[in-house]
């Protein structure tokens, strides 16, 4: 996996963008923005292990618990919140929103559920 150290590299997504700073066989580092009213797909990995901290906006993270359950956690400036293997999310911007995002590295570890610009059933991109 290459190692990237120098700003990284802008990726536009239909719902924003996101902006890889940190790339290595250890762990990802990026910046993401959700524009107001967008969303990410409904989505789990199987190995990736994230944490989200909101940098500006406001976001509601569609979050399964233990039971199975999806709740809705409001998530402003400042807060965090970190997002197992396994458990299915969503991030919703409630307002034009930016997250940092720190995981362990497998950037392709992703199952779409549902995505309203019909990528459901993919696995990246």
């Amino acid at each position: 996996m290459p190692d990237a150290a120098d700003g990284g590299a802008r990726v536009n997504k239909p719902w924003g963008w996101e902006n890889r700073f940190a790339i290595t066989d250890r762990y990802l580092g990026k910046v993401i923005h959700i524009n107001a009213g967008e969303m990410l797909s409904l989505q789990y990995h199987r190995k990736k292990d994230e944490t989200i901290l909101i940098v500006s906006g406001v976001m509601d993270l569609q979050l399964e618990d233990d039971a199975g359950v999806i709740q809705t956690l409001r998530l402003r400036p400042g807060q965090s919140q970190r997002i197992v293997p396994g458990k299915k999310h969503r991030m919703v911007a409630v307002e034009e929103c930016e997250f940092f995002e720190v995981s362990s590295p497998e950037i392709e570890d992703v199952v779409r559920l549902e995505d309203k610009y019909g990528r459901a059933g993919t696995t990246h991109g």
